[in-house]
C-alpha cells in the first residue's frame, strides 16, 4: 500500500490573454481542512472573478471540484484531472483567476486552469509514502560492515544508529521487502539476528525513488 502527497504548500501562476491564473496547492487531511484553506484564499483574493478548486482525500477516497462560476467543466474538472494524473492525494488546489478583459472560450479556460495546476505540481515537494516496518537491528562490530553492505539493496530509510558496546541500527523497510530482508539477515548471521519489529506505519520513501 502506498500513496503520494506534498510536503508543503506551493504556488504557481500563468497568464493567458491578460487573465492571470494563480494556483495554490496545499496538503490536507480532511474536507474541513480544505474548506478552511479555501475561505482563506477567497479572503485574500476577494477581488478575483473566480476561485476554481479541487481536492482528493485518501481516508475515504473522495474527490470534489468546483468551477466557481466558470462554464461547466472548464475549471474544476481540469484541475482535478491534474491531481489525478499526478496521483496525488490528501491535497487541495485552488486556482484564482483575475480576468484580463478578453474572453478565453471553453478550450482556453481548460488549458489555462490545467497549466496553472500542473505548474504548481511541478513546484511541489512530492512525498511518496509506503507501508513500512520500523526495525531495530543489534550486532557486534564484526558484522556491521557486512550488514551495511546489503541494506542499501532494500531501499531502507535510516532512522538512527548507536555505536556503543554493540552497533544498533534503526531503519524502515517497505513491508513488501521485509520477508526477503529477514531471510537475508538470517543467512548472514547463520541464524536469527537480534532484529526487532517496532511498528508498522507509513514512511516517506520519496527521497530514494
Amino acid at each position: 500500500m502506498e500513496y503520494s502527497t506534498i510536503a508543503a504548500p506551493c504556488e504557481a501562476s500563468v497568464t493567458e490573454k491578460r487573465s492571470e491564473f494563480i494556483a495554490q496547492l496545499f496538503p490536507i487531511a480532511t474536507a474541513e481542512d480544505f474548506t478552511a484553506k479555501l475561505e482563506e484564499i477567497r479572503g485574500k483574493h476577494h477581488k478575483a472573478r473566480h476561485n476554481v478548486w479541487a481536492y482528493r482525500l485518501r481516508s475515504d477516497g473522495s474527490s470534489r471540484y468546483s468551477d466557481d462560476g466558470e462554464p461547466q467543466g472548464t475549471g474544476g474538472v481540469p484541475v482535478l484531472g491534474v491531481l489525478q494524473k499526478s496521483d496525488l492525494t490528501d491535497v487541495g488546489c485552488v486556482v484564482t483567476r483575475y480576468f484580463g478583459g478578453v474572453l478565453l472560450g471553453a478550450s482556453g479556460l481548460t488549458r489555462a486552469y490545467s497549466a496553472a495546476a500542473a505548474l504548481a505540481v511541478q513546484n511541489a515537494q512530492i512525498q511518496h509514502f509506503c507501508e513500512a516496518e520500523h526495525l531495530r537491528l543489534q550486532m557486534d562490530y564484526g558484522m556491521y560492515g557486512k550488514v551495511s553492505y546489503i541494506l542499501p539493496e532494500y531501499e531502507i530509510l535510516e532512522r538512527g544508529s548507536d555505536f556503543g558496546e554493540n552497533v544498533t541500527l534503526d531503519f524502515d523497510v517497505k513491508c513488501e521487502l521485509f520477508d526477503s530482508l529477514s531471510a537475508r539477515l538470517n543467512d548472514l548471521f547463520n541464524g536469527a539476528p537480534h532484529l526487532e519489529r517496532l511498528e508498522t506505519h507509513f514512511a516517506d520513501f520519496g527521497s530514494i525513488i
